[in-house]
């Protein structure tokens, strides 16, 4: 939320002309005045809000969004009088996943998931994802032997195709680390970045013993061939704000003292996209305490910014950058970066752009947008604003225990056209 934009949601709904004196008893007015603003808000807006709500409205503007009485503007209309004009070039709409052929399809016993980018080298598709065995026993099970999550005790293989739906598994890229090592539980959720003829891995780090408030990290591997072999940080690359106090000593997640930053407890789905000379990685906070918003879980994403691909990666100063989401998808466009929201959050399931990479503003509502999407960066971005979107890769999940990786495909949607209309505009 930008400065000032309460001060005029307040105005909006007309507490004006309040003086210094009367702003002392604010909260005793409030108090006593609470039954009485319910009673009247039943029975519609008062002659005195109705006065103060009047705004400039062009004819063009009533034509547009249908309003009848320029001397009557309810909440929605006054509302709709301040979306951003910026008509239906970043709308689209979602095909139905589609199975993969060849070796990732879907295999019983077997976690894929997580998809990264699709990358093009030669005449081959490349892609990266977690890969595990076996079912989920989630926390009341063997935590020591047992797995917690489809995620847990993951490595990260790779594939290779020349159609983008039929797969060859190639093998493993990056493995789990030695015992003790910030890696050693699962590495998992990884993402692809090609920059300068060189191949850059991050993703998502657990260590043993994967316990409710263990904290995730983000690591790094890197090679001069999509093939391998990776050298892997020694180091986490990014680690969560260590501001939040636990209450108590029990494995609870929300049960806090205090919450600290929005990615105190975890840093998940990282993603780094060369940007005006830097390296920004894009990232996925969970809060210590986390709650359920009007919009669902609360989530949001930040970035950290870097000189170099290695890093030291630093956190904006502006995080968090986003009020939802979860998979982080960014993409370049327009001298900008992109990004679609998904699943969490007041502002899921919206496309937004920032001029900046850093300041975030609606350009669409959509539906039914796959899960954890990897792109493809083959695509050119710069032909439209969703053309990266119309193929890529996503999982979902066939049972409780098992997940596949799916093709998904897009179309835009410029007007609506019922059955036996030619939808031509004259």
């Amino acid at each position: 939320m930008v400065e000032g934009t309460r001060y005029e949601v307040m105005k909006d709904l007309e507490i004006t002309n309040i003086n210094l004196k009367m702003k002392k008893t604010l909260y005793g007015l409030m108090a006593i005045c609470a039954p009485l603003l319910v009673a009247s808000c039943s029975q519609g807006p008062s002659k005195q809000s109705e006065k103060d709500s009047k705004v400039t409205i062009s004819d063009e503007e009533m034509d547009y969004l249908g309003i009848t009485d320029r001397e009557h503007l309810s909440a929605a209309s006054l509302r709709a009088l301040k979306w951003p004009k910026i008509g239906n070039e970043w709308f689209l709409e979602f095909s139905q996943p589609m199975p993969l052929k060849g070796d990732l399809a879907y295999e019983e016993g077997v976690v894929r998931r997580d998809p990264s980018a699709v990358i093009k080298v030669g005449d081959l598709y490349y892609v990266w994802y977690s890969k595990s065995v076996g079912p989920t026993q989630g926390f009341a099970g063997d935590i020591e032997n047992e797995k917690v999550f489809p995620w847990d005790r993951c490595d990260i293989w790779y594939a290779t195709s020349k159609d983008g739906i039929t797969w060859k598994e190639e093998g493993k890229a990056v493995a789990r680390g030695e015992k003790g090592a910030y890696d050693d539980r699962s590495v998992f959720t990884v993402e692809i970045m090609q920059h300068e003829g060189k191949y850059y891995l991050c993703y998502q780090t657990v260590k043993s013993p994967y316990l409710v408030r263990v904290k995730n990290q983000i690591g790094l591997a890197w090679s001069d061939s999509p093939n391998g072999p990776w050298t892997k940080s020694k180091e986490p690359i990014l680690s969560p704000a260590d501001n939040g106090i636990w209450k108590g000593e029990e494995d609870n997640r929300f049960n806090v003292v205090k919450k600290g930053d929005f990615d105190s407890h975890k840093v998940h789905d990282p993603c780094i996209i060369p940007y005006k000379g830097k390296f920004y990685l894009y990232y996925k906070g969970e809060q210590m305490g986390e709650q359920i918003t009007f919009g669902g879980r609360q989530i949001r994403h930040g970035v950290a910014i870097a000189d170099n691909p290695l890093g030291p990666y630093v956190k904006s100063p502006y995080n968090p950058i986003s009020n939802s989401g979860h998979e982080i998808c960014v993409w370049p466009y327009g001298g900008g970066i992109a990004a679609l929201i998904t699943t969490d959050g007041p502002e899921k399931n919206t496309i937004q752009w920032a001029p900046d990479g850093i300041n975030f503003e609606i350009k669409a509502s959509i539906k039914d947008a796959p899960h954890a999407i990897g792109l493809n960066r083959s695509a050119d971005t710069e032909k439209e604003p969703t053309e990266i979107l119309r193929w890529g890769l996503t999982h979902i999940y066939n049972n409780a225990n098992y997940q596949s990786i799916m093709r998904f495909t897009s179309h835009r949607v410029v007007k609506h056209v019922a059955k036996g209309e030619n939808g031509k505009t004259k």
